[in-house]
């Protein structure tokens, strides 16, 4: 059983030849990401499992929680000179997944005006009313933009920024970094933009982000929970019957 702070490399799968399971007790983004030298586990014939979406249910709760404060004025800071609602805000969602669309219909039940940009379009989400738009179209149309994406998948540059606008605001709880350092920093520095994030956006070459006056930051994971807790520990009992029972 491998926790997310302990590394598995080459040099110990290969002097523990006994090994046939590794059970991840995290999730899984990649080889450059892993803690575990995936490779060599699948050279040796060793099944790995790790873990999936079981964070995923807090991440619209800390969304809306931060957004609702930041609106109404409720924290240190307002958005516009009034409060305002949810109810027929233009809010895009950039990358429509699991937990983008979870976000997209909690938005949608406060009565907002939910669009999306994503590489594939989404027909289901389409019929319950989350509207598609072009990214750029999104950018500018959109008061509120929150990512959605892949670790370290950097779309948003000086570019899209630009096209963004002034007086918006930007929630990232993308794993990492998916926006340009300096890109975000100059839209921030510039007009009345807000930034919402959370601890998975705390890296080394984002502390200027973090620590911006425009940024409101949470020093924790908003997926992390105690039902969290629980369906980790479920998929992970469950794993291990699976390669058990296939055994």
């Amino acid at each position: 059983m491998l926790s997310f702070t302990t590394k598995i490399t080459k040099n110990i799968l290969e002097k523990c030849n006994n090994i046939k399971y590794i059970g991840m007790s995290c999730s899984y983004y990649g080889e450059k990401y892993s803690n575990l030298d995936m490779n060599t586990a699948k050279e040796k014939g060793i099944t790995v499992r790790y873990l999936k979406d079981y964070g995923d249910e807090a991440v619209p709760e800390y969304i809306i929680c931060e957004l609702i404060r930041l609106m109404h004025g409720l924290g240190d800071s307002q958005w516009k000179d009034r409060p305002y609602e949810l109810t027929d805000v233009k809010i895009g969602i950039i990358g429509l997944g699991k937990i983008g669309t979870m976000v997209a219909n909690a938005l949608k039940y406060f009565g907002a005006d939910v669009y999306y940009y994503s590489k594939t379009r989404k027909t289901k989400e389409e019929s319950n009313g989350i509207k598609y738009l072009p990214l750029e179209e999104l950018l500018k149309n959109c008061d509120i933009i929150s990512t959605h994406l892949n670790r370290d998948v950097v779309l948003l540059n000086e570019k899209e920024f630009e096209q963004l606008g002034n007086g918006k605001i930007y929630v990232n709880t993308t794993i990492g970094c998916c926006y340009d350092v300096e890109a975000l920093k100059k839209w921030l520095d510039t007009g009345t933009n807000y930034h919402i994030c959370d601890y998975v956006s705390n890296t080394p070459k984002t502390q200027e982000i973090i620590n911006h006056k425009k940024t409101i930051y949470t020093n924790k994971i908003c997926g992390n929970s105690k039902q969290s807790d629980i369906r980790a520990t479920t998929q992970t009992i469950n794993n291990i019957k699976e390669f058990l029972s296939n055994k």
